[in-house]
């Protein structure tokens, strides 16, 4: 089962006389980048949150937030008071700046109140009084059915993927039918064309070592034989049927194996050597390049 990196989910809770909102999302990545937006003022919370997030997760660029309110308050209103010894701080932070200025002849603007009410930790929640190990247990016991329906979702786009990518699959196996279909025809092409030229270089050249001659032209031959690339292509296609059957992240092999499709498919072209095999080529290397994008949101 192929799981996406894309997902979305949102869900509200309640409980220990506080309401909230989850708000989880993510979009692929590399490796597993969270990024958490939650209150402070619950002790531990986001620790224990990134470790479960760690635990269901294995790749993307994760945002949660979380939103907490006081029953009965408006959202976002959680009760909050002045932090009396961080405004005296901040104030005398300010009374030295002036004074500093002042003595630089430097004119300062007028701090406001909503300027100084703006200063991390100036204003707390009233939360913070009482004890919130009560509140972060309720919190976390409905972490759960959040992250189930973030899986759900990113499962639904992962089915899309696995269809979209085994029909890309099925055009690279076609096109490398076809591929071994022309390399066929024009080995026998190949073969007389070089039969040709080693008449020719032996009419016109007196005392060419012909074995020497065949030698190289056999080498020739060997460097334009595709055979070892369609085969090659083949193995490709039915490891990446093997991963898409997989249960569990397969991204990273994805990401190297699309590296090795390409590899192939530019080889390919190299040899190519015929109009017919070279538009099989680029056909190849432009339906893994869809691929690669396509494998990119893989988990």
């Amino acid at each position: 089962m192929t799981i996406s990196m894309t997902g979305f989910a949102a869900r509200k809770g309640q409980g220990a006389g506080h309401s909230w909102a989850w708000d989880i999302r993510s979009v692929n990545g590399k490796g597993l980048d969270l990024r958490l937006r939650v209150p402070d003022w619950i002790d531990g919370l986001e620790l224990a949150l990134r470790g479960e997030l760690g635990r269901a997760l294995q790749r993307g660029n994760v945002s949660l937030t979380l939103k907490v309110a006081r029953d009965g308050a408006g959202e976002g209103a959680e009760g909050l008071r002045v932090n009396v010894p961080t405004l005296a701080s901040v104030l005398a932070a300010l009374a030295e700046v002036e004074a500093a200025a002042m003595s630089a002849g430097v004119t300062l603007a007028q701090a406001t109140a909503a300027d100084v009410l703006a200063v991390r930790g100036v204003l707390d929640s009233a939360a913070t009084e009482t004890d919130t190990a009560p509140l972060r247990a309720a919190i976390l016991a409905d972490l759960p059915p959040l992250l189930a329906d973030f899986a759900a979702m990113r499962a639904t786009e992962g089915a899309a993927l696995n269809a979209v990518i085994a029909g890309q699959l099925d055009q690279i196996a076609d096109l490398t039918a076809q591929a071994a279909t022309e390399a066929a025809a024009r080995r026998e092409t190949a073969s007389a064309t070089l039969r040709e030229a080693l008449a020719r270089v032996l009419a016109h050249a007196d005392g060419v070592d012909e074995a020497r001659v065949a030698q190289e032209l056999a080498l020739i031959a060997v460097k334009n034989d595709v055979q070892e690339e369609l085969d090659r292509l083949a193995a490709h296609v039915s490891a990446a049927r093997a991963l898409l059957a997989e249960a569990g992240p397969v991204g990273r092999k994805f990401d190297f194996l699309m590296q090795e499709f390409m590899r192939e498919a530019n080889t390919l072209c190299s040899k190519a050597q015929s109009l017919a095999l070279t538009r099989i080529g680029l056909d190849l290397k432009t339906v893994i390049d869809q691929m690669r994008e396509q494998v990119q949101n893989v988990e």
